[in-house]
């Protein structure tokens, strides 16, 4: 390993799960920033340390993540208001799979995780997302008859 190279340490993905369903569960510490945008999902940064960060995103009913991994990084998410959807497409059925998620629960996952997070309830949703190390690249997938498809790669310092 080079000396210019930084191990980045990591949480746990149950770790990061305690992490958001606290956050979650105290509504009092978000709702005053929490906002709906009906041309795109809302999402804003609650935390940012060496080993993890940690997401407030909101969701009106259609929005939806579009199938991605969170590259290098392992994660979880807590719904904190609503109900939202997880898709996931396993390898050898490339046959999507619903899961749904409604207020209290948390969805920890490890690296390479793909999947797609839609609100498909007629109402609105908000979530708490955490991530370790935090996420630096995110990769896009399309959902084609074969199963999910690389289609391109989303860089932190480009836009988040």
């Amino acid at each position: 390993m080079d000396s210019g190279t930084r191990i980045r340490p990591r949480v746990r993905p149950a770790r990061l799960g305690q992490i958001v369903a606290e956050i979650a569960s105290h509504p009092a510490s978000w709702s005053d920033i929490v906002r709906f945008d009906s041309g795109r999902r809302w999402y804003r940064r609650l935390e940012l340390t060496d080993d993890h960060e940690v997401w407030l995103l909101s969701w009106l009913p259609g929005q939806e993540t579009g199938f991605h991994d969170h590259g290098e990084a392992v994660g979880a998410f807590a719904v904190a208001y609503g109900e939202l959807c997880e898709r996931t497409v396993p390898a050898r059925r490339p046959r999507v799979r619903n899961r749904a998620f409604s207020a209290g629960q948390v969805r920890p996952f490890g690296a390479g995780h793909v999947h797609d997070v839609v609100n498909v309830t007629a109402g609105p949703a908000v979530s708490v997302h955490a991530y370790s190390p935090p996420l630096t690249a995110m990769r896009r997938y399309d959902l084609t008859s074969g199963g999910l498809v690389y289609a391109a790669t989303e860089h932190a310092e480009l836009g988040w």
